[in-house]
């Protein structure tokens, strides 16, 4: 059935089939978003581990040939001391390292999906 415009009057069938189509969009748009972010998690968590590896590689290297370099530059009844005050230094950055690698993870992974689904939840509630 049409009008002399050519809008045509919406029916149940036709009302159905628009309302299914919306809900397959917004299904296929979150999914998407997902499969990004999850891409974008997986990139992330690997370059942590890469550069996190790298990093400590590098440090130990680095570390043990200062340290040794020192400690055998410093008077032989003072290397003992030297030695001690080295580890204290080390277990220090360690200390920094861990708060670093923990402030790191407390971003929560799929953020901007789970506020999408938070949003569906709350406007399909608003149908009840």
């Amino acid at each position: 059935m049409t009008t002399d415009t050519g809008y045509q009057i919406p029916t149940l069938g036709r009302l159905a089939r628009r309302t299914l189509a919306t809900a397959v969009g917004a299904l296929e748009n979150r999914a998407e978003l997902f499969t990004v972010e999850f891409e974008e998690e997986n990139d992330r968590l690997l370059k942590l581990v890469i550069f996190a590896m790298s990093a400590l590689f590098l440090t130990m290297m680095g570390l043990l040939l200062v340290t040794g370099t020192i400690i055998f530059l410093v008077a032989e009844p003072y290397r003992v001391y030297v030695a001690i005050g080295f580890a204290v230094l080390y277990l220090g950055g360690a200390v920094a390292a861990i708060v670093t690698i923990k402030n790191l993870l407390k971003r929560a992974p799929f953020g901007e999906s789970l506020n999408q689904i938070k949003k569906d939840a709350e406007l399909l509630s608003a149908f009840k």
